[in-house]
Formats: C-alpha cells, structure tokens, sequence
C-alpha cells in the first residue's frame, strides 16, 4: 500500500491540465466518494494493527494533497478563462466585411410622403387588407353594377352565406378611410398608406400588388380650394419647387366634385417624352370633395361637415422621383437595383 501511495503522491505532483474536461478527470480520480484515495481508505481495514496508525496519516496527507492540487488546478483554469475573454482585439487579423443593408425605394418614399403630411397635421391610420363589400365598396357609393366590382378587377375570397357579404382583398385604403369615419367624430385629417390588389396582368406600367396613400380631412368649411393648397404643398414637397401642377375633371364614385391630379413630367422637365407620351404632364393619383352620402353612409352630418380626399400610387411616386421605368423593378429583388438607394433627398 505505501507503494500505491507513493505513486499517486508522484502523479498528483505532476498533474497538469488544459481543459475543464481534464480538471473534471482529475476530480473524478483523486477526490470523489469513487476515488483511488477513497478506495485506499476502505482497503485500511487490511492492514496490520501496528501500521494502520501510520498508514491512516500518510493517507489523510495524500487525501490534503489531492484537495489542494484540486484547488490550485481550478484557481489556475479561471485565471486562463478570464484572461482568454477579456484577451484584447487582435489587429493584426484582417477586417471583417460588414456592408450595410439599404431601404427599399418604396419604403423611402412612403416615409417621405407621411413626413410631408404629418407637418400639416395628419396623422396615420391602418387596416386590414382583407376587407368585406361595405367597406371596400359600398360605403364609397360604388353601384351593384360597377366593374370595380366583377371578378376580373377585384380578387374576391369568399361569399358570408348568412349575410351574403362578399369578401376580397382591398382594391385600395379608402376602405382604412371608411373605418376611421365609422369610428372617429369629426374634426378627421388621416393619411391611409398600404398594400392594395387589382386583378391586373403585370406589366412595365401595372401590377396586380401594389401600394397606395390616401388622405381624408374632414371638418366644417372645407373647400375645394383647402385640397388644391394640400396638394401644392405636398408636390412642392416631394419633388422640386418648379414642378407644376394641375387639376383635371373627372369621376370617382365616392367623391364629388373630382379630379386628376397631374405634375409636370420629372423627366424631361415639361418639353415631352415618352413617359408622359409627348404632352409634359404625368398624372400621379385623384381627388375630390368628399360625397355627402359617403358622410351620410359613416353616420357624419354632410350640412355641418364637408371634406376633400385624395389618392395615389407609391410605385409612381417613386418612378417619378427616382425616374424609374419598369414597375417590376420593385418586385425582383435584384440586389444591383436596391443598392442604388440609401436616402432620398
């Protein structure tokens, strides 16, 4: 037995270690309850009766030994632990890469369109992009007979067979505009941005996802004339102070009197190109005093309440500021097209 202690005192002496594996090892080894000491201890009982005085001292100092190496092998793995994570930067190691992402055009823009509005007291309203016939149509005097309303404009979903209210994918937010005149009183100046859905085939000029920006402000007294000056302003805004523009008569179901809004053409300054086909002018959304029954369908008094709507297409905004000519261009996700835009100015 002094021969077996001899031998582990040796080997606990040159014990080394590198690792928390190694260290867990030498614990298992020397010093758990399974131990060789441990098992030394319970081999005692053998020994003559005139030795085991002195064979139990030379064990007990073999047990104080392994304990302390355990000790000093752990202060020593912490110490190399610390100083491995808080080890300074290595620079001579080459830079890693870390290009930055860049804001989709659209993004950009629609930020921009909500900054402009915000200044002059709109504010933002969302909805669902899943939207029932009242809200998406009949709310906003669209006729039964409409063609907005037939299977080749509209993406419809399904049929409510106890109300027979057809649901479809929102052909554009004024539904959102809809929503906040059911639930707002009067004074109301709210901007709708969001994604809309037309039956279209996809082309340069058209898709069938698309996004839009409508406003809405409603109050007493608002005139035609409050419509222009917005619009004026937010043109002046978005593009240059020398951009013109220019109001044309049109129709739209949910307003009344309604107009075309035009700019002149950012690419060719006015003179003619083919984006506005040869006259100056690009049109970029509608317009329109707000149709007293539209009022009247979201419970708002048209005799002491009137108001003005507008509407517009994110995609040709930005084709315009950025002089953009394929509408697929948004869609592909062709790094070398996104890269192209960081701000917008």
């Amino acid at each position: 037995m002094k021969e077996k202690v001899a031998a582990l005192i040796q080997e606990i002496e040159n014990a080394t270690i590198d690792n928390h594996d190694a260290l867990e090892a030498f614990r298992i080894k020397y010093i758990s309850r399974k131990s060789v000491v441990a098992e030394l201890f319970g081999n005692l009982k053998d020994v003559a009766p005139e030795e085991r005085k002195g064979m139990g001292q030379l064990l007990n100092e073999l047990k104080n030994m392994a304990n302390d190496k355990f000790k000093n092998l752990s202060s020593q793995m912490e110490q190399t632990t610390t100083k491995v994570a808080h080890s300074p930067v290595d620079l001579t190691l080459p830079p890693v890469p870390n290009s930055l992402g860049t804001r989709h055009p659209l993004n950009l823009v629609r930020g921009r369109i909500i900054e402009i509005f915000e200044r002059i007291g709109f504010n933002v309203s969302e909805g669902p992009e899943i939207e029932d016939d009242w809200h998406n149509f009949s709310a906003l005097n669209f006729p039964e007979n409409h063609p907005a309303r037939e299977m080749q404009d509209t993406f419809f979903i399904e049929k409510v067979a106890d109300t027979g209210r057809e649901i479809a994918l929102r052909t554009h937010t004024s539904s959102v505009q809809v929503r906040v005149m059911e639930g707002e009183k009067p004074p109301i100046r709210t901007l709708s941005p969001g994604r809309v859905f037309r039956n279209e085939a996809i082309s340069a000029r058209a898709h069938c996802v698309f996004h839009q920006v409508e406003g809405l402000y409603i109050n007493k007294n608002v005139s035609f004339a409050d419509l222009k000056q917005t619009l004026y302003h937010f043109v002046k805004e978005m593009f240059s102070k020398d951009t013109k523009i220019r109001f044309r008569p049109s129709f739209f179901p949910f307003t009344e009197p309604s107009a075309e809004i035009d700019i002149s053409c950012q690419i060719c300054n006015g003179a003619g190109c083919n984006i506005c086909k040869y006259s100056g002018w690009v049109e970029i959304g509608g317009s329109g005093m707000v149709d007293p029954q539209v009022l009247i369908n979201c419970n708002i008094d048209p005799e002491e309440y009137t108001g003005f709507a507008f509407g517009m297409g994110i995609e040709r905004i930005t084709m315009l500021k950025y002089q953009i000519k394929d509408l697929r261009l948004f869609t592909e996700n062709d790094i070398r097209f996104l890269q192209q835009f960081s701000v917008i100015s």
